[in-house]
């Protein structure tokens, strides 16, 4: 059970318990069947909550489309009863009949209604419900996901299946850094506003806006973990430490970073790579230069070609701390030493 909605259901039973014992006081000839009647109150209060748990995870528009098929079904059993085709006849039959439609239509109705993906605007004009369902994840996000602008990407390639949840506060403060004097963060600032409408942009993008406000800075933090907690959502975020504060509360959150490497290729012995030499390397007649990942590539042979992009061809492979150490000859080297 949720444990928010434990100590309700707990009160409700018992509740429950002190009415069917109360009521004693009110029937006389009851007075010797408390404990019954307290028992017959529990029943009821458990069955109430056991109906409850099973309807979990029953959506509004679950209950809207529930509603709508029980209506439909009624009427259209309402008519075919007080039709002319049950004006003579047996009345027991008719009777019969009329019972059968006025269970048979609603429960059609209903199945439909539930079955059907279709939005109600179609049946009905000028009301249109929106399917939002519960179990769609949901993503918050914080405002250096916006400043980084990689999310964009990410969600045109259609990868991202959760909605995103955008807090106002983090509109307000991405506002805020765009409208700094400090050119540095200006810019920052306008590159998320830039992303957030290259996301709004995305036409399969389900993004939500949350009306919450926050006074201080450092309340945003905290807000964004709470705010993914009480909705049960995951944080998307680049910030270490709120990472870190989400993780100790129990919050999943998603990395872009790992995200980022996770993509890059495993490299083998043998490949070609296009790689931009930088600068010299320690020994003679190396050269020095870094893959999109951030990997140091040391090339045998690079030296007069730095400041320049090179063929290279990948000779041992070294694991670090930091990612990976690629150990390369120039491509031209290697096609002689094949030929040789």
């Amino acid at each position: 059970m949720n444990r928010t909605l434990f100590p309700i259901r707990l009160v409700f039973v018992l509740l429950c318990t002190a009415g069917g014992w109360l009521v004693c006081y009110t029937v006389r000839e009851w007075d010797n069947y408390r404990l019954t009647a307290a028992a017959i109150g529990f029943c009821i209060g458990a069955l109430v909550v056991l109906v409850d748990v099973m309807l979990k995870g029953f959506s509004l528009r679950g209950l809207s489309a529930l509603t709508f098929g029980l209506a439909v079904g009624s009427i259209i059993a309402s008519l075919v009863a007080t039709s002319p085709l049950f004006a003579e006849g047996d009345p027991e039959m008719i009777f019969l009949a009329r019972l059968a439609l006025f269970l048979i239509c609603p429960y059609l109705g209903t199945v439909i209604a539930l079955r059907g993906k279709d939005e109600f605007n179609l049946v009905i004009p000028y009301v249109r419900f929106v399917p939002h369902e519960v179990d769609v994840p949901l993503v918050v996000v914080d405002t250096s996901v916006l400043i980084d602008g990689r999310i964009a990407r990410v969600c045109e390639t259609g990868f991202l299946s959760a909605a995103l949840v955008i807090p106002r506060f983090v509109l307000n403060e991405l506002q805020a850094i765009a409208d700094s004097p400090d050119p540095m963060r200006q810019a920052r600032g306008r590159r998320g506003l830039d992303v957030l409408n290259a996301l709004r942009a995305i036409k399969t993008l389900d993004i939500r806006i949350t009306e919450s406000e926050v006074a201080r800075k450092e309340d945003v933090e905290a807000k964004l973990v709470f705010l993914a907690q009480s909705m049960r959502a995951k944080l998307l975020t680049t910030d270490y430490n709120l990472a870190k504060m989400a993780e100790f509360q129990g919050v999943p959150w998603l990395n872009l970073n790992k995200l980022s490497k996770s993509l890059q290729p495993e490299l083998m012995i043998g490949e070609r790579l296009e790689v931009e030499l930088v600068k010299p390397g320690k020994e003679e007649g190396q050269a020095i230069g870094y893959l999109a990942d951030g990997s140091m590539v040391v090339v045998t042979g690079g030296r007069p070609h730095v400041g320049q992009h090179a063929g290279v061809e990948i000779v041992s492979l070294l694991p670090t701390g930091a990612g990976k150490m690629i150990f390369a000859r120039m491509a031209s080297e290697s096609d002689r030493a094949r030929s040789g």
